[in-house]
């Protein structure tokens, strides 16, 4: 197994289906249950563990998925709103080492759990031209509501990877 990439790269069909769509919105609607599930419990120690050398920790990844989940929701929200936005890249190693980083875990998933509501909703309501808009990123260019949205379920469930990796050392 990759440990960088545990579940494997993003692989998103070249023809995007609702059934698709429908599958990772259940991802994205169940994700904070499984979060939660393997990080509400946990000790500052286990919070403070790592997938692999150099990586962030398990409280830093929790993190990370809100940050994430909020940005990608923007972008998604943009493009359905205007047409072609540019979005900017984040410097993730910075946002990894703010000070809200150390706050309880507990304060992301909660924001997971309000904001993976919000993308279910509209994502429940798309519609074939919709799922072909675009935006373009900084530095990847650019990219589709369709391959918004499977980022969006693959992305949680990457990192849900990395914490279960991390404790099981």
């Amino acid at each position: 197994m990759d440990v960088k990439y545990p579940i494997g790269k993003l692989q998103v069909p070249e023809k995007v289906t609702f059934e698709h769509i429908q599958e990772w919105l259940k991802e994205i609607q169940t994700y904070t249950i499984k979060l939660r599930e393997t990080v509400e419990s946990l000790s500052d120690e286990e919070l403070s563990k790592t997938y692999r050398e150099d990586a962030w920790t398990v409280r830093q990844l929790v993190h990370h998925i809100a940050d994430s989940q909020l940005n990608m929701y923007q972008r998604l929200k943009l493009t359905l709103t205007d047409e072609n936005p540019t979005v900017p890249a984040c410097d993730e190693e910075k946002w990894a080492i703010q000070p809200d980083t150390k706050l309880p875990v507990e304060s992301s998933i909660k924001m997971l759990e309000g904001i993976n509501e919000r993308i279910v909703s509209l994502g429940h309501s798309l519609t074939e031209e919709q799922l072909n808009r675009v935006f373009t990123h900084q530095m990847n260019g650019k990219i589709t509501v369709a391959t918004k949205v499977a980022k969006l379920a693959w992305h949680e469930n990457h990192h849900l990877a990395h914490i279960k990796i991390a404790l099981s050392k």
